[in-house]
């Protein structure tokens, strides 16, 4: 098995796109074959080498290795253009100037349901010739037979006045130089690929065997698009998700084959992926679902991997302390940060928080929980918390109303690590010194 992975790079790599770059990786490394990755630039405007620079970025950050040296299609263009000619010289194409209005007018006459069909001309854009008679049929894994009437074809125009090919024959030929098997892509293909087993028959070229991918939607039912939350593999890892659970969440987007397993590692979908089983539905994107998901992977780090992990997002050093203590808390590296830096950074100022806890009857909470910590021996977790216990018994006062002005002492707003935790984690010290400068603020 030969896959090829052929964005155009018109800007960061969207969802959709990862997913079928995931099918092709998955079906070849199931397969024991070959994933190539080839660069649909002809669109000289929008293939910038940033946004050519923005899909490697992503697939390196999905971890989905290509076997051989990515390939440019703007590589290939006197390649192309040999085709276009040959096509030309043994009449299986031919020159035409018609225009959009010309068509028009010719599907008047002859029926609007008939293909065009034009006359050579001396110049003007390559068509290529479709038979009157028969069909062409695309044999889909995951939609069955396609049958596409030839007298319904319109001569596809394949190459400019110039002879620079257009999309479908430059698809066509760079599928059959690099032998490609199995041809792995978006649903939004599907009027493509009639006209591109029409040039691999001119060409006298196998064709490979295809595979179109339902569309990503969002939870309401509509194409997928920004409205929906993170739109694109970079925002995805910008959110702080972990590449190995984004791998997992959209194998499953219209692909599995157990109803009741969702956390799936890399190998083992691997060894269990299979075209056939992919749905023709389209498939539903849920960030929330993709969070719960990531949470899962999170806490299956460990505290080591998880800290080191964090590290690299956040820019900082010295986490550990912290992680240890939220780990059960975050569901995105991002989560981290506005959970815990207030360990490293000092309080936040949530002025909202300080007017609610440590006004009136709070401050009162705040000071009698400071004499208590203050008087305390051995500062751990299992002394704090049964020190504030005590304070919330003898004050006959429900727990959040004693550790929520403490919480904003620490922290500086009302969410935090466990209270007790985080007491430990600062260290007798800060943590009064941070008490004191609350009750005399």
């Amino acid at each position: 098995m030969r896959v090829r992975f052929a964005p155009s790079p018109t800007g960061t790599l969207h969802i959709g796109g990862a997913r079928t770059a995931l099918y092709n990786w998955l079906a070849a490394r199931h397969a024991g074959g070959r994933f190539t990755l080839r660069i649909e630039d002809t669109d000289r405007e929008r293939s910038t080498p940033e946004n050519v620079a923005q899909i490697y970025d992503a697939l390196r950050w999905l971890e989905l290795d290509w076997d051989e040296e990515p390939v440019s299609q703007s590589d290939n263009e006197e390649r192309h253009r040999l085709v276009v000619e040959r096509l030309l010289e043994s009449g299986k194409a031919y020159r035409s100037s018609a225009t959009g209005e010309d068509v028009r007018a010719w599907k008047a006459e002859h029926g609007a349901g008939r293909g065009y069909r034009g006359m050579p001309e001396a110049d003007g854009a390559v068509r290529l010739r479709v038979p009157d008679e028969g069909q062409t049929v695309v044999h889909d894994l995951i939609r069955g037979d396609t049958v596409f009437e030839h007298r319904h074809l319109d001569d596809p125009v394949i190459a400019r006045a110039d002879r620079s090919p257009l999309y479908n024959l430059a698809v066509a030929v760079d599928d059959h130089d690099a032998e490609i098997t199995h041809v792995i892509r978006g649903e939004d293909h599907i009027s493509n690929t009639p006209k591109q087993l029409l040039v691999l028959e001119a060409i006298g070229a196998p064709k490979p065997v295809y595979a179109h991918l339902p569309l990503l939607h969002g939870p309401d039912g509509k194409k997928l698009s920004k409205r929906h939350g993170a739109a694109s593999v970079q925002e995805l890892r910008d959110a702080g998700y972990l590449p190995e659970a984004v791998r997992n969440y959209i194998a499953l987007l219209g692909w599995g084959d157990t109803e009741d397993e969702t956390l799936i590692a890399t190998d083992e979908l691997v060894r269990r992926f299979d075209l056939t089983r992919v749905s023709k539905s389209p498939a539903r994107f849920d960030e929330q679902k993709l969070r719960w998901m990531n949470g899962r992977y999170v806490r299956e780090l460990g505290t080591e991997e998880l800290t080191r992990r964090l590290e690299e997002f956040t820019g900082r050093d010295g986490l550990d302390a912290a992680v240890g203590i939220s780990e059960e808390k975050i569901q995105t590296l991002a989560d981290f940060w506005p959970l815990a830096g207030f360990i490293l950074d000092g309080p936040a100022d949530d002025q909202a928080a300080r007017e609610r806890w440590l006004d009136g009857g709070g401050r009162g909470m705040l000071a009698d929980a400071r004499r208590v910590l203050g008087e305390l021996g051995a500062w751990n977790v299992e002394t704090l918390d049964k020190a504030l216990r005590e304070v919330v018994a003898r004050r006959e006062a429900k727990p959040r109303d004693v550790y929520q002005p403490l919480r904003v002492a620490l922290a500086g707003t009302t969410v935090s690590p466990g209270i007790f935790e985080t007491l430990d984690v600062l260290g007798r010290d800060e943590a009064l010194r941070r008490i004191d400068a609350a009750l005399a603020g």
